[in-house]
């Protein structure tokens, strides 16, 4: 039976490169995102293209009922998942004392609370196999604050807090957890800003990255990750 990667936000930017990373490597794909069309293409051009299967949902990540209904269709289908890849997330710039009304709540919600409450329902599976990784997609920002981060920063200095308290209560459960901190990389969040591509790591880098870790021996886990552009913070 082939192995099963979960993970969110798998349309654009770093959650399709994973998509595509543990496809080559022989996984089946289980995604979600709130664009149905995209969606739709993204399962036509994985599967024609590494022969694999790719399932998906539309969900609306920062809604509670829909993470946890997606969560029990999953484990309906697939009773055991060996990756979660908790990558779904938004950026919206901004200062905390100027931001708009709400821009908090959205980016906790969405950043925070999804990983959270999608965890919570899939991990208890992985605990009984004694098996599985959980990979959390956090930033830079969640241990740098920088101008114009705002409530983004916020959400994920909190997902970085999540990660390692899942980190120490899984370690007897053979469940290893990593932290990953990416810093510019290549995405649709960056799209139309004045800055050259070559300022940016390349989505792809940071998908390697994942799996890398993820190849390591069940004896070893790397517990953060922090990956930059070689020229440095934008």
């Amino acid at each position: 039976m082939k192995k099963i990667a979960l993970v969110t936000g798998g349309t654009k930017g770093i959650g399709k490169a994973l998509i595509e990373t543990f496809s080559e490597n022989g996984f089946d794909i289980v995604t979600c995102s709130r664009s149905e069309s995209d969606l739709e293409k993204l399962k036509k051009e994985i599967e024609d293209r590494f022969k694999n299967v790719l399932e998906y949902s539309k969900v609306d990540m920062s809604k509670k009922e829909e993470v946890q209904k997606f969560a029990d269709e999953v484990l309906k289908k697939y009773p055991s998942i060996d990756v979660l890849i908790n990558n779904a997330g938004v950026f919206i710039p901004g200062q905390i004392h100027e931001e708009e009304e709400g821009i908090l709540e959205k980016m906790i919600d969405t950043n925070l609370y999804s990983a959270y409450h999608l965890t919570r329902k899939i991990v208890p599976s992985m605990k009984n196999n004694k098996h599985g990784h959980i990979f959390n997609i956090c930033s830079t920002a969640s241990f740098m604050a920088y101008s114009n981060g705002g409530s983004y920063c916020i959400s994920k200095f909190a997902l970085l807090g999540f990660s390692k308290v899942l980190r120490v209560e899984m370690q007897e459960f053979g469940v290893r957890v990593t932290s990953i901190m990416p810093g510019a990389t290549m995405s649709a969040s960056w799209e139309g800003v004045d800055i050259p591509e070559e300022r940016f790591m390349p989505a792809s880098d940071v998908a390697s990255a994942v799996y890398n870790a993820y190849t390591m021996s069940e004896r070893t886990v790397v517990e953060e990750l922090v990956l930059r552009p070689q020229l440095g913070d934008i």
